[in-house]
């Protein structure tokens, strides 16, 4: 996955900016990433890390990451 050098509105000019969107050779996975899912409802938050489609067979799989901060760890 490749960046654009130097695009405006990034925080430095050195720092690449990401598509948010990648497609496999061939088509046949699409993976997303800060992009929202449209549903029949309001969802709050309703923006997955990633989105992993299958182009062929349709379907998608939404990923949430979640790092938890090592200090409550080392409580427990």
């Amino acid at each position: 996955m490749q960046g654009n050098m130097g695009t405006i509105g990034q925080k430095h000019w050195y720092e690449p900016v990401l598509k948010s969107v990648e497609t496999s050779q061939g088509g046949k996975v699409t993976i997303l990433w800060n992009q929202q899912v449209q549903t029949d409802k309001t969802i709050p938050k309703n923006e997955p890390d990633i989105i992993i489609r299958d182009n062929e067979k349709g379907t998608c799989i939404l990923i949430d990451v979640a790092i938890v901060y090592l200090q409550i760890i080392k409580k427990l």
